[in-house]
This record gives C-alpha cells, structure tokens and sequence, in this order.
C-alpha cells in the first residue's frame, strides 16, 4: 500500500487508542489498527477498520467492558 497524500511505499502499521462521546457516553476503543506513513506523517483507517468501529460503536452495551478511568479537562492559563 502507498501513501495516498506522497506516494511513500514505507507505510507503517501502528496501533491506537481512540476515544467517542463523552461523559456517560464515552467509549474508548483500544487497539486499533492503523496506517501511518513516516515520511509525511499523513495516517489512515482502512475501509474495514471504520466499518469495525461503526460495528463496535453500534454494539457498545454488549462488547464494551466498564472500566474506571482518570479524566482531565485542559485548562489554558493566561501568560
């Protein structure tokens, strides 16, 4: 596969954690594969890979396991 943005032939597969909603409807979706090229940093879900995450997303209650987890809210300070 080449990058789609340059061209490159040195697409390199990572895996990622993403986040969807928020507060009582957030799920975090860990593991995810995706395509990133080094030589001009553009990165890429394939088509599979997002009709997986429609599936999880659509499927939470039943796939999904609760977890606690520390949240931060950014807060920018005046300099």
């Amino acid at each position: 596969m080449n990058c789609a943005h340059c061209g490159s032939a040195k697409l390199e597969l990572r895996y990622v954690t993403r986040s969807f909603g928020r507060g009582d409807d957030l799920l975090v979706i860990e593991g995810i594969p995706l395509w990133s090229c080094p030589a001009c940093g553009e990165s890429y879900f394939t088509a599979r890979t997002m009709h997986e995450l429609e599936r999880i997303k659509a499927l939470r209650k039943s796939l999904a396991k609760s977890r606690n987890v520390a949240v931060a809210e950014f807060a920018e300070t005046v300099a």
